[in-house]
């Protein structure tokens, strides 16, 4: 499996030589990949209607794009991928152009994980509709994916018409990689279909097992096989150890998964000094650049 972390977007800071000294550290310990979460805009809890969602206006996030932007200039193989961007909540062919640039700027080290998303006052103030956002990331799906391989697209959709026009430049990845993050039915059945990959939100491979068999299921009817896509756990610093770590990486690696991202956040670290150093312990722990 391809190791990496997750990007302590909520506890690390906005400090431009931390992010650095991040990004560079972790290359040189052997991560293969930084995986980022994100939210455009966080809500007041206390307004008038129920919330319980994970994240407010409190918790800082920077934008996916702009971030590996940065991080890419100052790497040479870290790769990228957003876990998740909140696809239907933008313009596609913005999202298009975005994610098109940036793997053009990082020599195609992107890897783009989207997602429908939970948080409706976000839909709401950047103007898109919450309730057909299932079927409307289909069809952006299909509608990228032709603006990243050909000069010029003709597209008539349900949600989107493009009049013979296209991006340039195109991707240096054509197309570049889409991987869905969810737990649902739909969302097993469209990875199926048309994904790259899944990143699941299970702590361990025997919690996902039904999902999994699930997963197998669609995969076969879809005329695909498990070899055709990754997956992508995340394995956490907070309340585990040397043993548990190792049991959660080999149970996910038995599991077929390509991919696992190491998270530090939630652990009580209030410098980047720490987040960092807890990097460094799980790379020597698990030796993950002999792997």
């Amino acid at each position: 499996m391809k190791v990496g972390f997750v990007y302590p977007q909520t506890e690390f800071g906005h400090d431009p030589p931390a992010i650095r000294d991040l990004a560079q550290t972790a290359e040189g310990l052997g991560y293969s990949h930084v995986l980022a979460y994100e939210h455009v805009l966080g809500v007041n809890p206390n307004r008038a209607e129920d919330w319980d969602g994970p994240y407010d206006f409190s918790n800082p996030f920077l934008s996916p794009f702009l971030l590996f932007s940065y991080m890419a200039a100052v790497t040479d193989s870290l790769e990228f991928a957003t876990g998740i961007l909140i696809l239907p909540q933008r313009q596609t062919v913005l999202a298009a152009k975005q994610a098109a640039t940036l793997d053009t700027l990082s020599n195609g080290r992107l890897r783009l994980g989207v997602g429908i998303g939970w948080n409706k006052p976000e839909y709401t103030a950047l103007g898109e509709n919450f309730h057909d956002r299932g079927r409307r990331i289909e069809e952006q799906v299909s509608l990228m994916r032709q603006l990243w391989t050909r000069p010029l697209v003709k597209f008539a959709g349900r949600w989107h018409n493009i009049p013979d026009a296209g991006i340039n430049p195109l991707p240096i990845q054509q197309p570049i990689p889409i991987w869905f993050g969810g737990h649902a039915d739909p969302v097993l059945r469209r990875i199926a279909r048309i994904g790259d990959g899944w990143i699941p939100n299970y702590r361990a491979a025997e919690d996902a097992e039904a999902a999994l068999d699930t997963l197998e299921r669609y995969l076969n009817q879809s005329g695909r096989t498990r070899s055709e896509i990754g997956i992508e756990p995340r394995i956490r610093f907070a309340g585990e150890g040397r043993k548990t770590w190792e049991q959660l990486f080999n149970g996910w690696q038995d599991a077929g998964a390509s991919h696992v991202s190491f998270n530090t956040m939630q652990a009580g670290f209030d410098t980047p000094s720490q987040h960092i150093d807890a990097l460094k312990l799980f790379a020597s722990t698990m030796e993950i650049a002999d792997r």
